[in-house]
């Protein structure tokens, strides 16, 4: 599985960022520019995602690395973002509402 960290986030530019965590969780502050599509929901809405790469993050890691290693099985080309939003926010990055 493919991973980077929150500081790698924050240096790319033009890599789609699936947020996996549940909406409330969302709207108490995600990474700017970040998709939300709930693990819960993700199966019902793979024609969502990106046809190219992308990333997928969650508050910690965990969820988005089981959705990453499920997309990856499906072939798309998807990275996890290791620490996740909680680490995001824990480095003093902006966070939108």
């Amino acid at each position: 599985m493919k991973s980077i960290t929150v500081q790698q986030l924050r240096e790319r530019e033009g890599v789609p960022l699936i947020d996996v965590r549940e909406p409330h969780e969302y709207a108490d502050g995600h990474v700017p520019g970040a998709v939300n599509l709930p693990m819960s929901t993700i199966g019902d809405n793979l024609d969502q995602l990106p046809d190219s790469a992308f990333d997928v993050i969650c508050q910690v890691g965990g969820r988005s690395g089981r959705v990453v290693q499920a997309l990856e099985a499906r072939g798309y080309d998807a990275t996890n973002v290791d620490g996740g939003t909680g680490e995001w926010i824990a480095l003093g990055f902006p966070v939108e509402r």
